[in-house]
């Protein structure tokens, strides 16, 4: 801990600006690991979209989270296989990004921290952090119990707060969507071009929408099927970018970041462990 200009304690919410002495003392805290990817996002958005919008609510969460976390800096590099058919989208294997975050977090937990956060904002990310975090509850499991390894994505963490508004075409996120375009132009608008080509089409059987698979992602299906992006949208994007505004993400960036502060000030209070009871 450092002293402010009047010589009072400072505290720095992210963790790279400690030295090793200030982090040693502050393994009580919950410590934020930011997730985003570096892939394409339609002719219309940059490649670090999701890195981008991450950060941007960290960045409006933070002044609400006073001393009770640290924040790492952004994972930019994400599992994005998905999108490689685009140039200029930059992946790791499934396999090397799970190691990514078991390295992590072993880290964090070898330095003595309890309680590591991962907030993602790109949905490949998902099922590998799933796994990775998975693998070390396991095997930390007896000698670490009070260690609470968590993760969500903005985009479901605020999921219901966002469709409660009424304000938005897409009752979920896409890709390069009205959402994520309205984030970009919010926080980076030279960066968002006019033309904005997506695919908002339902894949039809004899004429009517498949009942099971949503090809434009435009609602949540009950089976997963394994296609790359580019067999989905010739142009990388889905959704309605063109219903995208100003107005629309700042309200998602400040209803993502409301979410992350009560989800952080209620982990806070979390037990150091778990105790189940159980019902006769």
């Amino acid at each position: 801990m450092r002293a402010s200009l009047n010589g009072s304690p400072a505290f720095y919410m992210k963790l790279g600006e400690q030295n090793w002495k200030d982090a040693s003392e502050m393994t009580d805290k919950i410590v934020i690991v930011p997730t985003g990817a570096h892939e394409q996002h339609g002719h219309h958005l940059p490649l670090l979209t999701d890195a981008m919008i991450g950060e941007e609510i960290i960045k409006r969460a933070e002044t609400q989270l006073n001393d009770s976390a640290l924040i790492l800096p952004m994972l930019w590099l994400g599992h994005s296989p998905h999108h490689l058919q685009f140039p200029g989208t930059v992946s790791v294997s499934s396999d090397t990004y799970i190691r990514v975050i078991e390295d992590i977090t072993e880290s964090l937990i070898g330095g003595g921290f309890r309680r590591i956060l991962f907030f993602n904002s790109h949905a490949g990310n998902m099922t590998p952090t799933s796994v990775a975090l998975g693998n070390l509850q396991i095997k930390y499991a007896q000698t670490h119990p009070d260690a609470w390894l968590v993760s969500t994505s903005w985009f479901a963490l605020a999921a219901g707060a966002i469709k409660a508004t009424g304000k938005f075409k897409q009752s979920k996120i896409s890709h390069a969507c009205e959402w994520e375009t309205s984030q970009i132009m919010a926080a980076h608008p030279e960066l968002v071009q006019d033309k904005r080509p997506a695919v908002n089409t339902l894949m039809e059987i004899n004429g009517k929408p498949s009942q099971f698979f949503t090809a434009d992602y435009s609602k949540g299906d009950s089976i997963g099927v394994a296609k790359t992006i580019d067999q989905c949208s010739p142009t990388g994007a889905f959704g309605w970018p063109y219903e995208a505004s100003v107005e629309k993400g700042n309200l998602l960036f400040d209803l993502a970041a409301s979410a992350l502060v009560s989800l952080v000030n209620e982990f806070a209070q979390w037990p150091e462990q778990f105790t189940p009871k159980v019902t006769e």
